[in-house]
């Protein structure tokens, strides 16, 4: 896993990291403050903020004493880049389903319609 895709999608495999994630983009805050609502230690979400800074997600600064963690939301433009390629593929299949259950439609409502005055003309 060395594409920055792939460290993207598999740091936001985590529910904690996705609400860290969630919460940055309200705008920076402390680890401190990001470990607020866990009942986890904070070098365990130092652990997470690790992860997510090694995809690229977010960043940490000097401020004199604090460091801010920063959402680095440039990474979601690679996401949503691949995302949407594969979105298009699929709404084309999509597209060619519905063509195709139309036509075999149409083609039910004329036989059915075609029976009908061939039961009428008897």
């Amino acid at each position: 896993m060395t594409d920055q895709l792939s460290r993207v999608f598999a740091a936001l495999s985590d529910p904690t990291r996705r609400d860290m994630v969630a919460r940055l983009t309200d705008g920076d805050a402390s680890v401190g403050d990001l470990a607020a609502p866990y009942e986890v230690s904070l070098q365990a979400v130092s652990k997470h903020l690790k992860v997510l800074e090694d995809a690229g997600l977010v960043s940490r600064s000097r401020e004199a004493q604090r460091r801010p963690v920063h959402l680095e939301a440039e990474v979601f433009d690679l996401m949503t880049t691949w995302i949407e390629r594969y979105r298009q593929r699929a709404e084309e299949r999509f597209r060619k389903l519905d063509a195709v259950l139309a036509q075999m439609n149409d083609q039910l409502n004329a036989d059915q319609n075609e029976e009908l005055q061939e039961g009428t003309a008897s």
